[in-house]
């Protein structure tokens, strides 16, 4: 557990349904000489599972929870409130639909830091599609392993995009299923470079800066720089947004014939 001085913690009750837990302070826009804590808000439905969520991240080593909510509405106070680093949020939350919290988040300035961690109840709910579209840095199943949850809650705080391997693989297959790709704007992607969109087309299939770089025969800084402004072309808010414009768009072209992914997979990361 991240420990705090006494007089640094206060307890917030947010929404009806939210827990009343020991918090750390709400965001006061200081702090560039403290350690790097990850600021974790969690928003679900269900205050046994949300208190549970609280104290499992909480006693994780460089992640300090900063609140919990328990609908959509209360959800966007508290990030208003506390900026934090990720917010957790169930799929299912009550009040205001998660999908349009991150839609919310994603287009107010003041909320760029924040990277939403969506928990999904299957890999077969139509959401999770939107949700990408919508913002959300990574998707996670309700029943992962703690382990896989810590790993997640650090990637996309460090800006990476995160998929469990069933919504990753299911991704793939609902693309593949399209007779056509659909194009999201043939505008913003004229915007793009005959490299850029070489680039944008190898995140979509999941390769990393580095291997960008090995595959396109350019220095890391460059693969780098070309991923950059391709997302600012596009307006993308992050990698995982760029996957779904990639596939979208034709860039990448899924496999139909792709292996079935087990639980037993590790999370994909899109770094």
């Amino acid at each position: 557990m991240i420990s705090q001085p006494s007089q640094n913690i206060e307890s917030h009750h947010v929404g009806p349904l939210a827990p009343e837990l020991a918090l750390v302070d709400a965001f006061d826009g200081v702090g560039a000489d403290r350690p790097q804590v990850i600021r974790v808000a969690i928003a679900d439905g269900n205050a046994l599972v949300g208190a549970g969520f609280h104290a499992l991240l909480d006693n994780e080593e460089g992640i300090a929870v900063v609140g919990s909510a328990g609908d959509g509405e209360a959800a966007l106070q508290l990030a208003r409130r506390t900026h934090p680093t990720v917010l957790v949020i169930d799929a299912n939350i009550p009040g205001i639909e998660a999908v349009e919290v991150t839609r919310q988040i994603a287009a107010d300035p003041e909320l760029s830091p924040v990277n939403v961690l969506m928990l999904a109840t299957g890999d077969r709910d139509d959401r999770v599609f939107e949700a990408l579209r919508a913002g959300v840095s990574g998707l996670l199943l309700r029943n992962t392993r703690p382990a896989e949850l810590f790993e997640a809650v650090r990637a996309v705080a460090a800006g990476d995009a995160v998929l469990a391997p069933r919504i990753a693989r299911r991704l793939i297959v609902e693309l593949a299923s399209r007779p056509e790709p659909h194009l999201p704007d043939l505008g913003l992607l004229g915007e793009l470079t005959p490299r850029e969109r070489e680039v944008v087309a190898l995140v979509g299939l999941g390769l990393s800066n580095d291997e960008i770089a090995d595959r396109l025969v350019i220095t890391h800084a460059t693969a780098k720089t070309h991923v950059s402004r391709a997302m600012v072309k596009l307006s993308a808010r992050d990698r995982a947004q760029l996957v779904v414009f990639a596939y979208e768009s034709g860039l990448a072209l899924p496999r139909a014939d792709a292996p079935p992914v087990s639980d037993a997979e590790p999370l994909s990361l899109v770094s």
